[in-house]
């Protein structure tokens, strides 16, 4: 009996920011191989080869007169699974962004594949060099060589970089083709093993080779001896770079070896990551009676089936916690993920885990490698069919919500307050910690958000009943809160007591904290030298030439720079506007008070933690090793050193402008700087004797500061809710901010107009705008910002497909097509 022949079509995501996917035809050879959630080679408009994302399978032909056919499968298994490609539609609808974007920001750069455009000989062009000018001879010449060329390649035989037109050129008058070619960039790593050939596996024979190589060639018998040294039998083999630097030997003294019969050696693929083996075990933590109430607490959240909040003071013992916490998971045979907000931090909590854990933990961050991180995504979506426990808890960036988990049995948001888990630029512009609870209810995972100081929309949604609030109110051990010293900027700089920018208290904390052999970490929120130039005279400042802002000054690198584009200009020696040399520095960052410190104790040994000093991979964990060797006294940071730091000897901190952060202009100011505040004091005295904080303020009756000396979160937040209730804002109220932007202010300007007036008869008074942000020009690009509030009550969706129905339709206005619209879907 002749089998029915099938037409299957496929739905591709595609990384592009449009909506919906592509349709296209499997061919019939492939109609066994296609699965959802492989990736696949297709052509995507005239020329264009892409690879794309399968999200459907089916027989349904598409409405449409021609669809392409898949030009090729690219996985032998799928690389995403059903379960992500419904979180993925779940973040589509809620953040109004596409799935393109979704799955470009999802998948590891290794794993999609880009295209590079070739051009070769046309099959109708006859050789006629008089019909060619100098440029296309040269590139006739070229491809006479070498078949086929690249486009930079074109460039650099030409000499110029702008070749398209005269590739068009060319194209038109059929000397040339245009061919894309794949490049994929994910290799596997492989290396040379050793093992002993099947003649040599029995003593017999091994005891006449050593004989043999002791009479005649004794270099070899270093080999083979290294090669058990290193525990090299007949079943294990070990690698072949190592024997040799083991042996002291060269390749040729192997490889005689294997002519000889005695090895074979052979590629094969191992790991880029290091491996770790547990050096103790979760039973063998003791919990406080403190920590065992919390422990018992955070159970009864789970049999609720609610998310847990989980409000500690530092240094409470939370993570103790998280880690037996995490040992039930996988004694159920669940995965793991833990959420931390920043990279520095993860390295700190990477070795307590693996401590316990060894090598089931894993870390998937933007500081590791592309091809670290597609060898973690291959092994989180393999434990489905493997069960193998490598890599069954990861640790990672707001990223690794992304990850394609099959059986997760615990999320752990660390630090939930933290605004690092949300992602501003590009699209999709999410929350990791809000997806952390959609992507637990889409597992059954239980959910654990902690902090010292939570989020207020967390600890509303606790007090409402949505979360199980858990309170750990007592330091581990018994520890007191560190003492906070409030030191009034007027008082000092009237008694004229400043040095640098360093009140009196602070210096004479600093010197007897390091007299007594102890350490210091101080907190500025802000990286440079100084802030802005000024002159003195007419008080020009210099300016971004791409931005409407200030340019910071650099000193190590003697330079000013932008710190939103990154453009660079010489330090000026006069004013170019009155020619005045009397110029200014005004403002601090942390390389001005790691130069000051330097001055005022040079005995001290000073290190760096921010953006500038930290841009390598290994740079954090370095400045934080020498800090934990009590290599370096004194720590300084933007707020990288706030984030759950744990040092034994950091007995002083200092928070050398708390006013900065108090007047920025954002509704969320208080909380961010109470959080901030409360957070950097918490990492003083967390062993031993009390630690003290000193606040230096020119506020020092600020109710922020007033119960950050109290240490007094609940006050905090019930003095602000009737606030953000009379002004409609979060947590009673949720927030959409609509961007445009464009390289004209006056086009911005009427286009901002004109949409806002579209939407203001649906939201009246809760449309905010269109309105300039602080910073109002970008890149070139000038922005408005329109904000729409809205009740929580409302209905979520019906206010989104308002917004997405409107946007649509501006889009397609002749007048306006050019101005760019971003949507920020709870904005931060």
């Amino acid at each position: 009996m002749k089998m029915e022949r099938k037409t299957l079509f496929v739905s591709v995501i595609l990384p592009l920011p449009v909506p919906g996917t592509f349709s296209y035809r499997v061919p019939m050879e492939l109609n066994d191989s296609i699965q959802v959630g492989q990736r696949v080679v297709v052509q995507f408009g005239k020329a264009k080869i892409m690879s794309g994302l399968v999200s459907e399978v089916s027989e349904q032909v598409p409405e449409f007169e021609q669809v392409k056919y898949i030009l090729g499968i690219l996985d032998d298994k799928p690389v995403v699974n059903a379960k992500q490609l419904k979180f993925w539609q779940w973040i589509c609808d809620y953040y109004l962004c596409y799935q393109g974007e979704v799955m470009q920001a999802a998948l590891p750069s290794a794993m999609k594949l880009s295209s590079e455009s070739k051009i070769m000989l046309s099959e109708e062009f006859e050789l006629d060099t008089m019909a060619l000018n100098d440029f296309e001879y040269l590139i006739v010449e070229a491809l006479q060589v070498q078949p086929k060329l690249t486009i930079s390649e074109v460039s650099k035989i030409i000499g110029y970089k702008k070749v398209m037109p005269l590739i068009k050129t060319m194209i038109e008058r059929k000397i040339v083709v245009m061919e894309e070619e794949l490049d994929p960039k994910f290799k596997a790593k492989y290396e040379r093993f050793v093992g002993l050939a099947d003649e040599y596996k029995s003593d017999q024979k091994m005891h006449e080779l050593m004989d043999e190589l002791t009479k005649r060639a004794y270099k070899q018998l270093e080999v083979v001896m290294s090669f058990f040294v290193l525990g090299g039998n007949a079943e294990t083999d070990v690698r072949a770079s190592e024997l040799a630097a083991k042996a002291g030997a060269n390749s040729t003294v192997l490889k005689a070896l294997v002519n000889k019969g005695v090895f074979k050696t052979y590629e094969k693929r191992v790991s880029r990551l290091k491996s770790f083996s547990a050096l103790t075990d979760a039973g063998s933590i003791q919990f406080t009676d403190k920590q065992q109430q919390a422990f018992e607490e955070i159970h009864r959240g789970f049999e609720n089936e609610k998310p847990v909040l989980l409000h500690g003071v530092t240094s409470s013992g939370k993570t103790e916690i998280y880690i037996k916490l995490i040992q039930e998971a996988i004694d159920k045979g669940k995965q793991v993920l833990y959420l931390l907000p920043e990279i520095a931090l993860t390295e700190q909590i990477i070795n307590r885990l693996k401590k316990y854990f060894g090598d089931r933990v894993g870390v998937y961050h933007s500081r590791y490698s592309d091809m670290e991180r597609v060898e973690i995504w291959e092994q989180v979506l393999e434990f489905e069919r493997t069960k193998n426990s490598k890599y069954q808890i990861i640790i990672g960036s707001r990223s690794s919500i992304l990850l394609p988990f099959s059986e997760l049995g615990l999320i752990i948001v660390d630090e939930e307050h933290d605004t690092s888990f949300k992602q501003i630029d590009p699209a999709p512009r999410y929350n990791a910690r809000d997806l952390s609870l959609i992507l637990a209810r889409a597992h059954g995972a239980d959910v654990v958000l902690g902090s010292a100081t939570p989020s207020f929309e967390s600890f509303y949604n606790a007090k409402q009943g949505r979360y199980h609030l858990v309170e750990l109110t007592e330091r581990y051990g018994g520890v007191e809160m560190p003492e906070i010293i409030v030191d009034d900027m007027r008082v000092e700089r009237r008694r004229k007591l400043m040095q640098a920018n360093f009140g009196s208290v602070l210096i004479d904390a600093m010197r007897n904290t390091l007299a007594d052999k102890n350490q210091v970490i101080l907190f500025q929120n802000r990286r440079g030298f100084s802030l802005r130039l000024e002159c003195g005279v007419c008080h020009w400042v210099p300016q971004c030439i791409n931005c409407d802002v200030s340019m910071t000054y650099h000193k190590a690198q003697n330079i000013m720079k932008c710190h939103y584009c990154g453009y660079t200009m010489a330090v000026p020696s006069e004013c170019p506007s009155c020619h005045s040399t009397d110029l200014k520095m005004h403002g601090f960052g942390t390389e001005r008070v790691e130069e000051d410190l330097h001055i005022l104790i040079p005995e001290a040994r000073c290190a760096r933690l921010d953006l500038d000093t930290t841009r390598s991979k290994n740079s954090y964990q370095h400045i934080l090793d020498q800090f934990k060797n009590r290599e370096t006294d004194v720590l300084v940071g933007t707020q990288m050193v706030t984030k759950g730091l744990d040092f034994d000897h950091v007995k002083t901190v200092g928070i050398l402008d708390a006013d900065n952060m108090l007047s920025f202009p954002d509704f969320r100011a208080y909380e961010r700087s109470f959080q901030l505040m409360e957070q950097v004091s918490g990492r003083a005295g967390r062993k031993g004797e009390k630690g003290k904080v000193i606040i230096q303020t020119y506020q020092p009756t600020h109710p922020v500061i007033l119960n950050v000396v109290n240490h007094d979160y609940v006050r905090f937040f019930e003095e602000q809710m009737p606030i953000r209730r009379q002004f409609c804002y979060p947590p009673y109220y949720r927030l959409i901010m609509i961007k445009l932007r464009h390289v004209d202010y006056e086009k911005l300007n009427k286009a901002a107009e004109a949409f806002a007036k579209r939407l203001r008869p649906t939201f009246k008074n809760n449309l905010l705008g269109p309105e300039y942000p602080v910073v109002s020009r970008i890149k070139n690009q000038y922005i408005k910002q329109i904000l729409i509030k809205f009740e929580r009550n409302a209905n979520t969706a019906r206010v989104k497909e308002i917004i997405k129905s409107e946007i649509d339709a501006f889009k397609h206005l002749n007048d306006y097509k050019a101005v760019s619209i971003s949507i920020d879907v709870d904005p931060i």
